[in-house]
């Protein structure tokens, strides 16, 4: 019964999965596999693949799209493709953080002078 199983799991896998995981191209593994430290977005403080980053929320399509055509290509090496995602991402993580402060600390600073008018009525 064991072998059986052990036939059928990759008749089946090669049979219903064919179209994805074992065809998968050798380009689209080693980004998978290609593991980051990035210190951005929701990212920090873990190791995420090259695969993730590019099809995260941080990389436009268009991007994504090139970047992969290039790297297919061969016009791209694994290095500049982990430079130039690494790049987009932290730059989009710092952008969208602080995107939302701006507004937010404006208000912060007139409380601060308010604030301030009791310590120099205290003082006198």
């Amino acid at each position: 019964i064991t072998v059986k199983t052990s036939n059928q799991d990759p008749v089946t896998a090669a049979g219903e999965e064919g179209d994805s995981s074992p065809k998968e191209e050798p380009w689209e593994t080693t980004l998978k596999t290609t593991m980051v430290d990035i210190e951005a977005g929701e990212f920090q403080g873990h190791k995420v693949s090259l695969w993730d980053l590019l099809y995260s929320r941080y990389i436009p399509e268009e991007n994504r799209k090139e970047l992969l055509e290039l790297y297919q290509a061969g016009e791209l090496t694994l290095e500049q493709v982990k430079t130039v995602v690494t790049t987009i991402v932290t730059r989009a993580a710092a952008a969208a953080r602080a995107e939302p402060a701006a507004p937010v600390s404006a208000p912060r600073a007139e409380p601060a002078a308010t604030e301030a008018d009791p310590t120099a009525l205290h003082g006198d």
